[in-house]
């Protein structure tokens, strides 16, 4: 609901005008405009169609209709995301986790996409985050304590840093 403050002009008196805004799209519409854009979950759609005052009856409707017809895939749309932020971030793998799980991806979902072994993609993170952040000559426990709180594994930051330092001309 919204409610709009104004001036009436008969009583000379402030009011306050209280009234739902039935949207002018179905939710299905709306929701096929909104993936149009981007690729969401099914839980951040949910959540974006509820805020433009859709009913929850309608909101169902129209997610069902979109997996039926295979436009809303959270395990793929995960995968995809995962994939992507895996190859093209310096994020840890921790990072890129928290951020598919706040885009509304179950935690399951998201952990099943994580690689087996994934010590070499993280050293090689870390060394473009170090790159990025610091000089060769920097204080090795600052550098260690900056790449432990963005949620490196602690090996592949050690063997980061230490192959980051040992570079020094």
């Amino acid at each position: 609901m919204r409610s709009k403050t104004y001036w009436n002009s008969e009583t000379g008196e402030e009011e306050t005008a209280r009234q739902p805004r039935k949207p002018a799209k179905t939710a299905l519409v709306a929701a096929v405009d909104i993936l149009a854009r981007q690729e969401y979950s099914t839980a951040k759609l949910r959540e974006k169609l509820a805020r433009k005052g859709y009913e929850e009856a309608e909101i169902d409707a129209a997610v069902a209709r979109l997996e039926e017809k295979h436009y809303l895939d959270d395990a793929a749309a995960c995968q995809r995301q995962f994939e992507f932020l895996y190859n093209e971030s310096r994020s840890s793998v921790r990072q890129i986790c928290l951020k598919l799980q706040q885009r509304g991806f179950a935690r399951d979902a998201v952990q099943a996409c994580v690689p087996r072994d994934t010590y070499e993609r993280e050293k090689a993170a870390a060394l473009r985050t170090l790159a990025l952040k610091y000089k060769r000559s920097a204080e090795t426990q600052k550098m260690l304590a900056s790449l432990y709180r963005s949620g490196f594994d602690s090996s592949a930051l050690r063997a980061a840093v230490e192959e980051y330092t040992s570079e020094i001309e």
